[in-house]
């Protein structure tokens, strides 16, 4: 039986910038975002994103408004688990 994921996308990256709030932009996903799994964790200089979307361009547009964005990785998670059955 084939599993449906229903966040398709394993979107991270880091976000360098001043006065960074885990909690402040933990709030903004939540409430802007349709996703799951989302870990926001670091300090006010540098934070690192990990979140399952389908819209991760979304994503990466809120996290450059916050400062500079990089190490950006965007998985298709439905090609991944494709792939592995063969």
């Amino acid at each position: 039986m084939e599993q449906s994921i229903t966040y398709r996308y394993d979107t991270q990256l880091l976000i360098e910038g001043e006065n960074l709030d885990e909690d402040e932009i933990n709030a903004y996903f939540v409430e802007h975002f349709d996703g799951d799994c989302l870990l926001a964790v670091g300090d006010d200089t540098l934070i690192k994103i990990h979140y399952h979307t389908n819209e991760p361009w979304k994503v990466l547009e809120y996290c450059r408004t916050l400062g500079e964005i990089f190490d950006i990785v965007v998985e298709d998670m439905d090609r991944q688990a494709r792939g592995l059955k063969g």
